[in-house]
């Protein structure tokens, strides 16, 4: 089997989000992983996940080969072709035969999910955050860190996780801002909590996981992710950032309070926090991120849920329950 050019030009390709049960399927998808497993009979067949920008799905090439599970590469584009179907209430993809393709073969427009002009808007806004903080140390630092172009681009097009939540190019930057802007409702309410730093606390949270995930191609853990994670990866930015001000004077408890939020922002330990909140504003902002996780997380459950019940989503092991869905 081999398609060229042509070929996928003259297809009407459907896009993830559109494609529905029961559908034959010939066109190109970005490979967003794959495995070579073995079936109780000892056959081998390939666990795929594939992509585009508007959504991910499950797919299988059963009687399968190291040939063919060789033959492309996470992130490369493959032309596949195959049948959709309902498995267990979730849509995937049963692939026949696939040929990885060049990218020159393929609109790479219906791939990218980064949107610049989004991008540029939500650093608008940090900016004006930054300008609204009454901390002058807090302020400058955060002018330091968008006065680097190099951190800005970076940050522009990080994903916030591999799977979970927000995990998209851009992802990251987007989850932050929102995490800030909630701090900024939720801190009037609360007048024991130190304002600035709550909102200067949200905007460093995740900020190692620039350095944790690659999110050109595909999303996945960079070497010094697996090695250090994220939490770790961020203090030491944050060190880099204020020995890089040449400020001798930044205040050493202020930056004391900073490095707490970082560590603590999981919430507990079995987490993946080497230590649990203690100041008041470490746990508001575990509670910020768990909230705005979770509203992001649930509701790709809802978006991508195919169930025949109009009403709920199927049971979702990783919640451990059904999602109402129902939208009137």
């Amino acid at each position: 089997m081999h398609f060229h050019e042509s070929d996928y030009c003259n297809v009407n390709r459907i896009p993830v989000s559109e494609l529905a049960d029961g559908q034959q399927l010939e066109q190109a998808f970005r490979a967003a992983d794959k495995q070579l497993r073995v079936n109780r009979q000892g056959g081998k067949y390939i666990l795929l996940k594939l992509a585009d920008k508007t959504g991910v799905l499950a797919a299988m090439l059963w009687n399968a080969d190291e040939r063919t599970y060789d033959s492309f590469d996470r992130g490369d584009f493959i032309y596949c072709r195959g049948r959709t179907q309902i498995h267990n209430g979730a849509l995937q993809i049963i692939v026949s035969d696939l040929e990885r393709m060049d990218p020159s073969e393929v609109d790479l427009e219906e791939f990218d999910r980064y949107d610049a002009a989004k991008s540029e808007q939500l650093v608008g806004q940090l900016r004006e955050n930054f300008a609204a903080l009454q901390n002058e140390s807090l302020r400058r630092l955060g002018d330091a860190f968008l006065a680097d172009d190099d951190f800005v681009s970076r940050f522009c097009k990080a994903a916030a996780a591999v799977t979970n939540h927000h995990a998209y190019p851009g992802g990251l930057l987007k989850h932050t801002v929102d995490m800030m802007e909630l701090a900024k409702l939720i801190a009037p309410r609360y007048p024991q909590l130190d304002a600035d730093l709550l909102i200067f606390g949200a905007f460093l949270h995740d900020l190692g996981k620039i350095d944790e995930l690659a999110a050109d191609g595909e999303i996945s853990y960079t070497d010094r992710g697996q090695m250090l994670g994220h939490i770790v990866i961020g203090v030491q930015m944050l060190a880099e950032k204020i020995n890089q001000l040449g400020d001798a004077d930044f205040p050493s408890e202020l930056r004391l309070h900073l490095e707490h939020m970082i560590v603590s922002h999981h919430g507990i330990l079995e987490y993946g926090s080497p230590k649990i909140p203690v100041t008041l504003e470490a746990v508001a902002l575990h509670h910020i991120d768990n909230l705005d996780a979770k509203m992001s997380s649930y509701t790709s459950v809802i978006e991508a849920d195919v169930s025949a019940d109009g009403n709920w989503t199927n049971y979702n092991p990783s919640i451990g329950r059904k999602l109402w869905k129902k939208r009137d």
